[in-house]
């Protein structure tokens, strides 16, 4: 028998995961900020944010994203400045205030890229004009999470830095409206050193082509207006993508299909004006195999499902433009619906 997307479980699910999440996610609670995203935006995608979410509750997602801000002190600039963003969550900072966080000079409490890439797409996404949003600090302690080689680390004096940062910096700057931040030339010579000898890209120089990580390359060079010149083949990268299908999408050569893979490789394949070229069939008839009966999506079909691949996996079904879906940017991985509200925002109107 034909399955269908179940639109109501997959709600219900998101709606769960913003108010409790099972025991094994503690280990992730320095990252509640994405986890959060994921929720919101998977609402969001399905068209019922504002129905499903009070506005009192929606308000209330607003505060806490913004006393997660960690906001320069004048008293203690030469550390501060290079901290400054959104953390994840307060576990590793400040008590929660729900007027938002001041300065904050406790031990390895520093913004993280990822976190304020999620952060700045939640405020849209919940409608919000990015008033409070420091926006000078942040994009001044880009400045000191790039690496002599052009790659990001996620959180000053942190030990990674790969492709994933550097397109939480391109996506920050843009939503910011300000470049200033990243040094585009060392950024676009790591992205084309980190292209293997198939086309496609790995997290750094040498390593394995990657459907995350190309990913991340593709929509940091579109960021940086530089994807004609930053791939070394843009028709060998789209064949490299497109070999990745199996019946839904694989990460990596010789690796069984992921969820996951239906945005990081359909997305890719959508900025690259060659998602036509994909089996929509069969990534839909995966996508629908991996669907549990209690909503939400699994990584494999058989897995418990859980809060990231449920909400790539409507990314993956939103890129189809499956009915009941919002239409999704490929590049930001925001609705268009929230993307538009950048035009109303604050810095959009100051700059």
């Amino acid at each position: 028998m034909e399955k269908t997307f179940n639109r109501s479980k997959t709600i219900q699910y998101f709606k769960r995961c913003l108010d409790l999440l099972p025991n094994n996610y503690t280990s992730n609670d320095t990252h509640r900020m994405t986890l959060t995203f994921f929720a919101l935006s998977g609402l969001d995608l399905l068209g019922v944010l504002e129905t499903e979410i009070p506005k009192e509750r929606r308000d209330q997602w607003v505060n806490w994203i913004y006393a997660q801000q960690i906001l320069p002190d004048e008293n203690n600039p030469e550390i501060n400045e290079k901290i400054c963003g959104f953390r994840g969550s307060p576990f590793s900072g400040l008590p929660f205030n729900p007027n938002g966080s001041r300065v904050s000079n406790l031990p390895f409490d520093a913004a993280n890229l990822a976190m304020t890439y999620t952060a700045l797409a939640c405020l849209l996404i919940l409608g919000d004009d990015l008033s409070r949003v420091d926006r000078h600090a942040i994009i001044n302690a880009l400045k000191y999470l790039q690496k002599e080689n052009g790659s990001f680390t996620q959180t000053y004096l942190g030990m990674e830095c790969d492709m994933r940062f550097i397109y939480c910096a391109c996506v920050i700057s843009y939503i910011l409206n300000d470049f200033s931040g990243i040094n585009v030339e060392k950024a676009v010579d790591y992205i084309k050193k980190s292209q293997s000898y198939d086309y496609g890209v790995g997290q750094g120089p040498g390593e394995e082509s990657h459907g995350g990580s190309t990913y991340c390359a593709i929509s940091s060079l579109y960021l940086l207006n530089r994807l004609d010149e930053g791939l070394l083949s843009k028709n060998q990268t789209i064949f490299w993508l497109l070999s990745r299908q199996i019946t839904g999408f694989q990460g990596r050569a010789n690796k069984p299909p992921d969820t996951c893979y239906s945005f990081w490789i359909g997305a890719s394949l959508k900025i690259l004006d060659s998602f036509e070229f994909i089996d929509f069939k069969q990534n839909f008839d995966f996508l629908m195999e991996t669907q549990t009966k209690y909503g939400g999506f699994s990584k494999w079909p058989e897995y418990p499902a859980d809060v990231m691949h449920t909400y790539l996996g409507v990314a993956g079904l939103s890129l189809m433009k499956v009915p009941e879906l919002q239409e999704l940017d490929p590049v930001l991985n925001i609705s268009f619906h929230a993307k538009e509200r950048l035009k109303t925002s604050v810095i959009f109107n100051n700059n």
